[in-house]
């Protein structure tokens, strides 16, 4: 293992015992695809155990949350769980990790900035999670899972109910994640007196789904329609 990797696991704080898993999770396809398959130390890339980690991720962090908020609904759990699972969070943990600086990326992922790209570092933590889970286990990873990802969230205590409920954000990151249009608002009505007006936003994704919400502002108005879209996503 090259000495660049053994100061990457004293900063993630996880010594593996097969460094071949840690090659694997900081290998992007475009690397893989640029390589001879014959390349010694070339094993693969990270995408199925982007696949694996992205589960083992969404069970610690439940598990986790029901320890922490015993006595919370379950609606409340979805959302605090929605954050921490989320591309941007896995993303600013991936940052904090420095973990773009260790990737093997092909050249042209390499000249486009691969190294700094959202999408890219939040998969490559949840394949750093799997090969962590698969080399020394669910407590392990749980550990890794609770130090870097969740520990931050707990201490910042009340500060973090503005981004649970933050539905747009959140609408951002489910339409990304199944592949939809962005959603798109726009403000509709507006009622009342100046001093005390009621605005009414409409949000649509593509065609097909849309909502419309009121509220005394219109950030306000705005995040209640992304959350009728998101409920309606869920149920889908």
């Amino acid at each position: 293992m090259s000495a660049d990797l053994e100061v990457f696991e004293s900063v993630i704080g996880y010594r593996f015992q097969d460094g071949r898993l840690l090659d694997r999770a900081l290998t992007h396809k475009s690397y893989r695809f640029e390589k001879p398959s014959s390349e010694p130390g070339v094993l693969g890339d990270n995408e199925q155990l982007e696949f694996l980690g992205d589960s083992i991720l969404g069970f610690v962090i439940s598990e986790e949350l029901v320890g922490i908020y015993s006595g919370m609904t379950e609606g409340g759990l979805s959302k605090r769980k929605a954050h921490l699972v989320s591309a941007q969070r896995l993303f600013e943990v991936a940052c904090t990790l420095e973990v773009g600086l260790y990737l093997r990326l092909g050249r042209g992922e390499e000249m486009s900035g691969g190294r700094s790209k959202r999408a890219l570092l939040a998969d490559a933590l949840e394949a750093l999670i799997a090969a962590i889970y698969i080399d020394g286990g669910i407590d392990a990873a749980r550990a890794f899972i609770h130090r870097h990802i969740l520990a931050a969230f707990i201490a910042e205590g009340s500060e973090n109910d503005s981004r649970v409920n933050d539905f747009k954000s959140a609408l951002q990151e489910a339409t990304q994640r199944l592949k939809l249009p962005p959603p798109r608002y726009a403000i509709v009505r507006e009622q009342g007196p100046e001093h005390s007006k009621t605005f009414t936003v409409e949000v649509k994704i593509g065609k097909e789904l849309s909502s419309r919400a009121e509220g005394l502002s219109k950030k306000s108005a705005g995040q209640k329609a992304a959350q009728q879209v998101l409920e309606r996503l869920d149920a889908m």
